[in-house]
C-alpha cells in the first residue's frame, strides 16, 4: 500500500476505538458501509472539494487508477491483478482503450484552466519521451509539495 495511504488511514485511526469487527470504515452507528452509504459519502467528499458531487462517482476513481498505471507503464498483468481481475482481456478491453482519449482531453482542459508560462508550456507540448514525461511531473510534484 502506498505510503500516503498507510499515513491517511492512521490518520483517520487517531481517536476511534478499535471496531471488534475490524471495520476501518463504518456507517455513523458502527455497521458495514453498502453501496449507497459509500456513495453518499463520497458525494460529500466530492463537495467538500469544491467539486459537482452528481458528476462523480467511486467507479471514475478506479478507472483513474487503472488509466494513471498504465500511463506510467505499470504493465498490464499487474494492473488486472491490483484490480482483481482474473486475466488482461477485460482490463485492456474496458480500462486502457476508452480512457486514454479522455485523459487526454482532461489534460488539455486542465492545461486550460492552469496555464503555464509559454516557455513551459512549448517543452511541455514538443515530443516527449517517457523519461522526459516523468522527469516534468517529478519535477511538477516537488514545486507542488507532493513528494
Amino acid at each position: 500500500m502506498p505510503l500516503r495511504c498507510v499515513d491517511a488511514l492512521r490518520r483517520h485511526q487517531v481517536g476511534r476505538t478499535i471496531d471488534p469487527d475490524g471495520l476501518v470504515f463504518a456507517t455513523a452507528a458502527g455497521t458495514r458501509m453498502d453501496a449507497h452509504n459509500v456513495r453518499r459519502s463520497f458525494r460529500r467528499v466530492v463537495q467538500s472539494a469544491g467539486l459537482d458531487p452528481t458528476a462523480w462517482t467511486p467507479r471514475e476513481l478506479r478507472h483513474s487508477f487503472v488509466s494513471l498505471l498504465s500511463e506510467s507503464g505499470v504493465p498490464l498483468e499487474q494492473i488486472s491483478r491490483l484490480v482483481g481481475h482474473s486475466g488482461t482481456a477485460v482490463t485492456e478491453a474496458v480500462y486502457r482503450k476508452q480512457l486514454k482519449p479522455v485523459l487526454d482531453e482532461g489534460a488539455t482542459a486542465m492545461d486550460d484552466l492552469f496555464p503555464l508560462p509559454v516557455v513551459t508550456q512549448l517543452v511541455t507540448r514538443a515530443k516527449m519521451t517517457p523519461e522526459m514525461r516523468k522527469a516534468r511531473n517529478t519535477v511538477r510534484a516537488d514545486q507542488e509539495g507532493w513528494s
